[in-house]
């Protein structure tokens, strides 16, 4: 496993004046050797080697100042550059600004093979097949660490009851250790599209769309539907565990849709259509039941009228139609005595 080390690289505004001095002295040195050389051809003399020396030495400091100018490189707030010296990581540069740094450091990694993962990949990010389908993807020294959103598509998995559903996520996401991001995995923007369904189909298949009516006494277990905040968590524990080994940091991830899929979604509407019926009438029936108690006795408390068992059945039979029907009930006057 690689670990990030940091690396240190000094302030390129100081080395851009000692390459432009480079130059100039380069430039001067060779004009200065020709005339030089001119000056004593016109005198009919041979010029001495010392005449000669500074032509090679401005061209040798002219090589030099080339050379030194490929250590530049810039970096932007969220950028970090990796430095790697003839295949050995040296470290990583976080600073801001123009840099100098050695000017043999690799200004790219090596290339990664296409693999089928990528197609994958693409079509979770959105990515046109036709891009995604490259040879190979060249790893720049350059690597952002800002945060990113990986918005996925839409999957059908099973759930804990084995219902099939569809379900979606986004995640946030950022680069928290270049070295394990770059050097331990092929490529980090894959891996990271290709563990985060994986994680998302394990967290689907460990939790329940939703409480079902065999599971009443269970009702505090946490579900998909119910418990979008716990399930989001578990989710981010997952791809925290996943993406450690590229060196990954998950910022937040939520889900961004839950469904039944199509197959079953009409059956699963109409249970959920019974279950808030039946729970309307539970609670309809309560209140009916409270009030005709309360009615019968404040009736009775108050002397208003006497009831005996077969009147008091009689006045509950009455105020449960009443309350508990759906449509208007229609009285019916007697005139006669209640057993008429």
């Amino acid at each position: 496993m690689s670990a990030e080390k940091k690396a240190h690289a000094a302030s390129g505004w100081a080395m851009l004046l000692v390459v432009v001095v480079l130059y100039l002295a380069s430039v001067y040195m060779v004009v200065r050797g020709i005339m030089n050389v001119s000056l004593y051809d016109d005198l009919g003399l041979v010029a001495p080697v010392t005449a000669w020396v500074a032509i090679p030495l401005g061209f040798v400091m002219l090589a030099v100042a080339i050379i030194l100018s490929c250590g530049f490189f810039t970096l932007q707030p969220g950028q970090a550059r990796i430095c790697v010296l003839f295949g050995k990581y040296v470290g990583t540069v976080r600073d801001e600004g123009l840099r100098w740094a050695n000017p043999f450091y690799s200004r790219n990694l090596g290339s990664s093979n296409a693999s089928p993962s990528v197609d994958i990949a693409a079509s979770l990010t959105g990515i046109s097949s036709a891009s995604a389908g490259s040879p190979s993807h060249v790893h720049g020294a350059k690597i952002s660490t800002r945060a990113r959103t990986l918005n996925g598509d839409r999957l059908k998995v099973n759930d804990k009851m084995g219902n099939p559903i569809e379900i979606a996520t986004v995640v946030v996401w950022r680069v928290a250790d270049t070295a394990k991001a770059v050097f331990d995995v092929d490529d980090y923007e894959s891996f990271v599209c290709m563990q985060t369904e994986t994680a998302l189909r394990h967290v689907a298949s460990i939790y329940a769309y939703d409480h079902m009516e065999d599971e009443d006494e269970s009702a505090s277990s946490i579900t998909l539907r119910s418990n979008i905040e716990e399930v989001s968590e578990s989710l981010k524990a997952e791809l925290e565990r996943k993406l450690a080994v590229a060196g990954v940091a998950v910022d937040d991830a939520r889900l961004t849709h839950l469904a039944y899929a199509p197959e079953i979604a009409q059956a699963m509407l109409r249970r959920q259509q019974a279950d808030a019926v039946i729970a309307a009438r539970k609670k309809i029936v309560e209140g009916a039941v409270s009030m005709v108690d309360m009615a019968l006795a404040q009736l009775s408390d108050g002397g208003i009228v006497e009831f005996d068992d077969d009147r008091k059945a009689v006045m509950a039979s009455n105020l449960m139609v009443v309350l508990c029907g759906e449509s208007e009930a229609q009285p019916v006057l007697n005139t006669g005595s209640l057993y008429q």
